[in-house]
């Protein structure tokens, strides 16, 4: 099993800190989540039918005619892979791990490259998977860069798969949504979540969309009633409430600007990422998440290449106490 951001209870185990007393920046969820509305109790006692509305709200969200809701979109990347033959996959380095190690169990063979190789390597492989805004670094690719890979690819029947698990936040000017699985990108994959932007990681819901035949076997694959009754409801809701969803995206823009200039004034260097996490490459990195570790803040580390994220801060107390971490680690 790969490692992820969260593990609270492993990190409060470690360094002798109990739970409730930390400030966990690690995941890149939102730290305000959609208020879900009261769960009558038949929503406990009835199996999930696809007929509830979900898949409509998804589609009016996200602009498209056609959308898989998936038990969070890491079963599509899991599933993904096992619904082509053998090949060669370019796969974004760093990014999110899961893309890669579920290419390489399926079968395929997989080579990370860096964003400039990648619209090369669509020329020479049977997919492409690539996040945008990218997870961990926050790199983002133009629309015209990714339906140009997707041409490529589609010259040899490869896919295009596109992570958009972070872009909520962004302009949409840039996301697939809207053309994955058209005639304009038959082979184009667009994932998205719930977890992220919405603050709903517990929920699991997330979303496919492409072309019905790969919808269609992904579906197959994933099996009936692959999401909780209440999730869908609570999804459901969160994905109609436009309002709620434009408070959001203002609160994030400014929550990660201020963000990204208090890593700055701590002489940290500078930060990438997207408005819910700052990335930040340097060589010290296992010290730096150490030091704040120690201190009950938990940040995600990365030992390849050397690097730590910060997510956001919910409340005015949990800003006040990064920003004086911070200090103490520019005047140790």
């Amino acid at each position: 099993m790969l490692e992820h951001g969260g593990r609270l209870r492993a990190a409060a185990a470690r360094y002798g800190i109990a739970l409730e007393d930390w400030l966990d920046l690690s995941t890149g969820i939102a730290p305000e989540a959609y208020p879900v509305p009261p769960i009558p109790s038949a929503v406990w006692q009835r199996l999930p039918e696809d007929e509830d509305g979900l898949s409509e709200a998804a589609c009016r969200y996200y602009g498209t005619p056609r959308v898989l809701a998936l038990p969070g979109s890491q079963a599509a990347i899991q599933w993904l892979p096992r619904l082509r033959p053998a090949g060669v996959v370019a796969v974004l380095e760093p990014s999110y791990e899961e893309h890669a190690a579920a290419w390489r169990a399926a079968g395929h063979e997989v080579r990370p490259c860096s964003s400039g190789e990648l619209p090369l390597m669509a020329a020479a492989v049977d997919a492409v998977v690539i996040g945008s805004p990218n997870n961990p670094a926050g790199q983002r690719f133009l629309r015209k860069q990714l339906l140009d890979m997707a041409r490529q690819l589609e010259q040899r029947q490869g896919w295009l798969v596109v992570d958009e698990a972070f872009a909520d936040a962004e302009e949409k000017s840039e996301s697939l949504v809207d053309v994955a699985g058209s005639a304009a990108a038959p082979n184009v994959v667009v994932l998205r979540s719930l977890g992220k932007f919405f603050g709903l990681a517990g929920a699991r819901v997330g979303f496919a969309i492409a072309g019905e035949a790969i919808l269609d076997s992904l579906a197959e694959a994933i099996g009936p009633w692959a999401i909780a009754h209440p999730s869908r409801l609570a999804a459901g809701a969160a994905l109609a409430d436009s309002d709620w969803q434009c408070a959001q995206r203002q609160r994030l823009q400014r929550d990660g600007a201020r963000l990204h200039e208090l890593l700055a004034a701590a002489g940290l260097g500078e930060s990438s990422g997207t408005a819910l996490f700052r990335y930040l490459a340097c060589d010290d990195a296992l010290a730096l998440h150490g030091f704040f570790a120690r201190q009950g803040i938990l940040l995600r580390h990365f030992a390849r290449p050397a690097a730590v994220r910060f997510g956001l801060p919910a409340t005015t107390a949990e800003w006040q106490r990064l920003a004086l971490a911070l200090e103490q680690w520019r005047r140790r």
